[in-house]
């Protein structure tokens, strides 16, 4: 059974910055596409970023371009979301999502395209 694990959230100030990362277990990691989506208070799920299996090409929704970036090392299983110049706005639960696709150069995008969840970790920017 593939699990995911979320590491690295915790509380900052706006400006600041975090490394959130996700490990896969029980299933072969480099089949996955990776994905990290966030939820805040009263909204629904978002897509923030997205990597193809073999982390060449990457997708961001506008929101986080140009702060955060995604990437992955598959020797390590591990999946990680570099959150840099962090705004009050980005206060969320931030969720890891693995998705299971034929293609090595696609990078899923919808909530419904990944079949994994992480249980979430929570990030709060401060003022």
């Amino acid at each position: 059974q593939v699990q995911l694990v979320e590491a690295g959230g915790g509380l900052v100030q706006a400006g600041g910055s975090l490394r959130l990362s996700c490990t896969l277990s029980g299933g072969t990691f480099s089949s996955y596409g990776m994905g990290w989506f966030r939820q805040a208070p009263g909204k629904e799920r978002e897509f923030v970023l997205g990597i193809n299996r073999s982390g060449g090409n990457t997708n961001s929704a506008d929101s986080v371009k140009g702060r955060f970036t995604i990437s992955r090392h598959n020797a390590k299983n591990t999946v990680y979301l570099q959150m840099n110049s962090l705004k009050l706005e980005d206060t969320a639960v931030y969720y890891c999502a693995a998705g299971s696709t034929v293609s090595s150069w696609r990078v899923l995008v919808t909530a419904n395209a990944y079949n994994y969840w992480g249980q979430g970790t929570q990030v709060t920017v401060s003022a």
